[in-house]
């Protein structure tokens, strides 16, 4: 190649989630490589490990210690991995990256550096910045002569909690949280309805708009029963058509059937008095702490809590809480100016 330099590209990224974005990229980078004929070393995800190895650091900002601990693991490896080889120096194409600090990516790469050759022979890092010299307009240039795929936030599940992306990205990764975290949903849920119930206790509500739960969203179908045995009254959803939905009193699970998206409805009274509901309980794909709601995509909640909120100007408005799993809580939810905002988000 250039330089008298030839390299061998290891593809060792197992942060990257969920595993649908991994595969994207890593079939950019092996597509490209292959046409210019690079040799292209497939590395292990093991995103369990990766997550083990940052436990402690979830909540860290980005650019934090997170981040290089991360950059010093995947750097790690592929020292050994240049040093399996033969190969006398390593480098990254992390400094390319905007998300990325240039400090933290050297650093890491001293770091493994000094780790690897305790343990083997010498290999040697190699800290190019590729946003100067005209690299970083070289970059943009082939990422569209060639259509490289762009993606829209670092990598990371904690990355996309703290970023702006998009409601289509934002679902996708809440959908791939759900999978992850399916054996600890009952948990979750059973932890929530907890304190679900102790600020409805505490808060002088005697009519209540809840949800019938899907599968992956959280189960209050318990809290629903133990505030109707206490005397509430619960009004829950029914969709009436392709954009409509209306509220129809619960008395219990018999007056429940199979209505719209597998959803159990209720088919009790209509319930139109919207003004005497104290307590709105909302679920959603993800909320942030201003209250933004990001939903399933069909609008139903949107255009319902409008409607529902217009002609209560004059009266106290309910309180509405956005019920959601806590990795359902993310930095920033793409939002419009119309949007609802939720009063408390719980999860």
């Amino acid at each position: 190649m250039n330089n008298g330099v030839r390299p061998t590209i290891f593809y060792y990224n197992p942060n990257i989630w969920p595993r649908e974005e991994y595969e994207i990229r890593k079939n950019e980078s092996k597509r490209h490589a292959e046409s210019l004929g690079i040799q292209w070393i497939d590395g292990d995800y093991d995103h369990e490990g990766w997550c083990r190895h940052m436990t402690g650091l979830e909540n860290e900002r980005e650019r934090g210690s997170r981040c290089q601990e991360c950059f010093i693991l995947r750097l790690t490896a592929t020292a050994r991995k240049a040093q399996e080889l033969g190969i006398p120096y390593f480098a990254t194409t992390l400094a390319s990256s905007r998300w990325k600090s240039l400090e933290q990516i050297e650093r890491a790469g001293l770091i493994a550096q000094e780790i690897v050759n305790k343990e083997f022979s010498i290999v040697s890092f190699w800290p190019q910045n590729w946003r100067k010299g005209g690299l970083q307009e070289r970059r943009n240039q082939l990422l569209k002569e060639n259509q490289f795929y762009n993606q829209q936030y670092c990598g990371c599940e904690f990355s996309v909690r703290n970023a702006a992306p998009t409601k289509e990205l934002l679902r996708k990764v809440m959908r791939e949280a759900k999978r992850q975290h399916q054996d600890q949903l009952a948990k979750m849920s059973e932890e929530i309805v907890e304190r679900l119930h102790s600020s409805i206790f505490h808060h002088p509500s005697s009519i209540i708009l809840a949800y019938w739960p899907l599968p992956d969203e959280v189960d209050i179908r318990p809290l629903i029963d133990q505030l109707v045995a206490e005397g509430k009254t619960v009004v829950l959803p029914k969709v009436t058509g392709d954009e409509t939905m209306e509220l129809r009193r619960y008395t219990s699970r018999t007056d429940l059937q199979e209505g719209a998206f597998h959803i159990m409805e209720p088919i009790g009274e209509p319930f139109t008095d919207y003004g005497q509901i104290e307590v709105a309980l909302i679920p959603g794909m993800a909320f942030d702490a201003v209250g933004h709601r990001l939903g399933r995509g069909k609008g139903y909640y949107d255009r319902f809590l409008s409607t529902f909120l217009s002609p209560l100007a004059t009266r106290p408005l309910p309180l509405k809480i956005g019920v959601c799993f806590p990795f359902q809580r993310v930095a920033k939810v793409p939002s419009e100016e119309h949007d609802v905002l939720m009063d408390i988000v719980e999860g």
